[in-house]
């Protein structure tokens, strides 16, 4: 469970997941080069990479890269940023995100229908859940580009359910993470994620509403330091 965990704050929640192929290693360090943390083109960092060729990457390849990289930056975060006792059986019965937004667990093995879990149970769940989906290779094939047709679809419902994380973080533990200075690493990770889930359109509009004044807030940062980049950029021309 994530109390045990928590504990060693050297410790991620999962194992982290390696890159099997050089060409998505490079996908990944394109995508890392420009998203640095604090000081990153995040903008750049999502969308489809050109190459040397002038051909776009494989979108199926930038989505399987992403999503394993957004994995395990999760898995870093909770691991470090949550304390122990701060989110337990207790403190968090249920997974909520405010008062307007529940969330019930099923992954159609263990638990077939809908149950209400506390928060760590079902980030736990949600957590070990994504992990046998990286590790399958019918799904996340290893050495081709194979992937099933349904491939988007299962991508969609990895990020709908890595986004309630995010959701639960900031309406019940922002202002612990922000008093253990936290709150950089969770703004430049979350600002990561959404914006590459916006550029694909990998969450339906309608889930996003727990967060939807912080990603409006992020969008409006974005189109300013865009903004200012290229009046910089006509100013040393």
């Amino acid at each position: 469970m994530l109390k045990s965990i928590f504990t060693n704050k050297s410790k991620t929640l999962k194992k982290i997941r390696k890159h099997n192929t050089a060409n998505r290693e490079a996908l990944s360090r394109i995508a890392k080069d420009y998203a640095t943390l604090g000081s990153g083109d995040v903008e750049n960092a999502v969308k489809l990479p050109t190459g040397k060729d002038g051909k776009k990457a494989d979108l199926n390849e930038w989505l399987s890269v992403n999503t394993i990289d957004f994995f395990n930056e999760m898995s870093l975060m909770l691991g470090s940023l949550l304390e122990d006792e701060m989110c337990t059986s207790k403190t968090c019965p249920e997974m909520r995100a405010g008062p307007k937004f529940k969330y019930m667990w099923a992954d159609k093995v263990k638990y077939k229908k809908p149950v209400n879990l506390c928060a760590s149970e079902y980030i736990d769940c949600l957590m070990t859940w994504v992990e046998s989906q990286l590790d399958d290779e019918e799904i996340f094939p290893i050495n081709s580009n194979n992937f099933p047709k349904d491939f988007a679809k299962i991508i969609k419902t990895i990020f709908r359910r890595l986004f309630r994380v995010y959701a639960h973080l900031y309406h019940h533990h922002f202002k612990q993470i922000e008093q253990g200075s936290g709150d950089v690493h969770l703004n430049t990770a979350f600002k990561h994620f959404i914006l590459f889930a916006l550029q694909f359109e990998l969450i339906p509009e309608n889930e996003l509403g727990p967060l939807e004044h912080l990603i409006k807030h992020l969008l409006d940062k974005s189109s300013k330091a865009s903004v200012s980049k290229i009046n910089e950029s006509k100013s040393n021309s």
